[in-house]
């Protein structure tokens, strides 16, 4: 039997539903447009391309094909380069020949000769080589500055160094007072009159606004302004003309040895004297690992220490503060806390906004809470907040300060005469004029917002190789671990330059092709966008060498 043939359903409808229909779909896109709105969410722009008129409108296509396709090549090579260095460092790691202290000369070999310049540490306890380097700075020098920390004087200044210089023969020990910006004045001024008593000081305040040297600078029309007052450098006249005033009553060229406890601006005082960012900095400790010499003049020159070796027999604070090894040797809430128990502590509960505290638990506990610092499970991570305050204790921004003895007594390692031939041959009159305007210029805080602190007083150091303890078996493994790390981040870095001189060499080559260009072309050029789109911003730079946009 023959199926009756089924007709489909009609799709007529009332004007009615059809215009409900049509009214709803129109709410519902405006709805979307406003939440899209709300969100900052845009359409993206069509890229035009390069018009029709543009003259030369396939050469600038064509350049542009060539060099995405050169910079593909490009990344590919040095993907391949980096993936056969990994094999090589794995096939080392794995050769069970090779002893971990063996990997040190290996490692300079694939650093192309950049690792040369670096004293080789092999198995030698890198403290000992921080006294050979600081040794070769105190012999080769004339004159030695040693940097003191303005906010804690006297627990920077090491009496076993100053007394090795004294030992050393004729040679000019100059304080100088850095970090001046951060105490009050008034006790600027008397720390100044304490230390001028015995050795010839100097107030200084290192510029931190400095440019890298030989970094390229790209010039853009920006509006000039006037320096800060925290960026301009303070006592750079007055030190230099100290020095130069000994320097012709030596009647020859000079060497200038500068050396201090870790974090107390060594190498940005070298950098302010030399106004070029020379030597490294940071706020981490002992930066500065060998001796580097920086010309001022072709009569001075500065050599760049690295920092002091903190005895471990001090106490807990000044460990704290001095020594880069203390993160390793004492735990952050202890180190912490020896701070906090020098510290006044109404002056601390207004520096850091957190409610009275009756111990240094319960101070880390507000400061995490205040900070947000909070572990899983939303209890607070007193940890970090000790380390957070470790850290703004040690850095170069927290305002605190130490009042100076009330009675002078001369250091054991100083007498009458000493203290007489230091200061032969330096004009102190004009030093003390220089340091009373330095004191006058420098913009320092109150002193009802400083933190007052007790000084633990001179900190021992050690500077004989023989007097340095040995390190327990969890350290040496903690700081094989630490060298690896900091070497596989040299090799990145080693790396990311290579990348960057093929880049450059790359732009290079590209300026040389567009000047093989008719002139025409040059006049009126122009490029898709939809390219640099999708180039890095380097490589955007690297193609307005070449190409301006239309």
């Amino acid at each position: 039997m023959k199926r009756p043939k089924l007709k489909k359903a009609s799709k007529r409808m009332t004007c009615h539903k059809r215009y409900k229909i049509q009214k709803k779909v129109r709410e519902h896109h405006r709805k979307l447009r406003k939440e899209a709105k709300k969100r900052g969410c845009k359409k993206p722009r069509k890229d035009p391309g390069v018009p029709n008129s543009a003259p030369f409108k396939e050469a600038l296509l064509r350049e542009a094909e060539l060099r995405k396709q050169r910079l593909e090549e490009l990344k590919q090579q040095q993907k391949l380069d980096r993936q056969k260095e990994q094999e090589k460092k794995r096939k080392l790691e794995t050769n069970s020949g090779v002893k971990p202290s063996n990997l040190e000369p290996v490692k300079e070999e694939f650093g192309q000769g950049k690792a040369k310049d670096k004293p080789k540490s092999g198995k030698q306890n890198p403290k000992k080589l921080y006294c050979q380097e600081l040794k070769k700075v105190i012999e080769a020098a004339d004159v030695v500055l040693e940097v003191l920390d303005a906010r804690d004087p006297l627990g920077c200044r090491c009496p076993q160094v100053e007394e090795a210089i004294i030992q050393s023969g004729q040679k000019k020990l100059v304080l100088v007072l850095n970090k001046s910006d951060l105490v009050p004045k008034e006790n600027l001024e008397n720390w100044l009159n304490y230390l001028k008593k015995e050795l010839p000081t100097v107030v200084f305040r290192a510029s931190t606004n400095l440019k890298d040297k030989g970094k390229i600078i790209k010039h853009l029309k920006v509006r000039k302004r006037a320096p800060f007052k925290s960026e301009v450098c303070v006592g750079k006249d007055g030190l230099w003309k100290l020095l130069r005033g000994f320097q012709e009553v030596y009647g020859k060229a000079i060497q200038v040895g500068v050396i201090g406890f870790p974090n107390v601006g060594k190498s940005s005082i070298i950098n302010s004297l030399k106004q070029e960012r020379i030597c490294n900095v940071g706020v981490s400790m002992g930066l500065t690992r060998c001796m580097q010499v920086v010309p001022l003049d072709k009569q001075i020159t500065v050599l760049d220490s690295p920092s002091f070796i903190v005895s471990p027999l001090n106490s807990a604070s000044a460990l704290a503060l001095r020594s880069p090894a203390s993160m390793e040797v004492v735990k952050p809430v202890e180190a912490a806390s020896a701070i906090l128990s020098q510290a006044d502590a109404r002056q601390v509960v207004l520096k850091f906004t957190v409610p009275d505290f009756k111990n240094p638990l319960e101070f880390f506990t507000s400061l995490a809470q205040r900070r947000g610092l909070h572990q899983k499970g939303g209890s607070p991570n007193l940890e970090g907040a000790a380390k957070l305050m470790w850290s703004e204790w040690t850095g170069a921004s927290l305002g605190y300060y130490c009042p100076p003895p009330t009675s002078w007594t001369p250091s054991p390692h100083f007498n009458e005469g000493i203290v007489t031939d230091m200061k032969r041959g330096l004009n102190l009159e004009e030093l003390e004029k220089n340091n009373a305007h330095s004191i006058q210029t420098v913009r320092g805080p109150r002193l009802a917002s400083s933190i007052l602190f007790q000084s633990s007083g001179l900190t021992n150091g050690i500077i004989e190789e023989k007097d340095i303890p040995e390190e327990l078996p969890k350290q040496k493994e903690k700081k094989q671990e630490d060298g690896e790390d900091y070497k596989d981040l040299d090799s990145d870095q080693e790396i990311v330059d290579e990348e960057a001189g093929e880049k450059s060499s790359d732009v290079s080559g590209a300026g040389e092709a567009w000047e093989a260009l008719p002139e025409e072309s040059q006049a009126d050029e122009s490029a898709p966008s939809y390219i640099s789109d999708k180039m890095t911003e380097e490589e955007d730079d690297a193609y307005d060498f070449s190409i301006d946009y239309v």
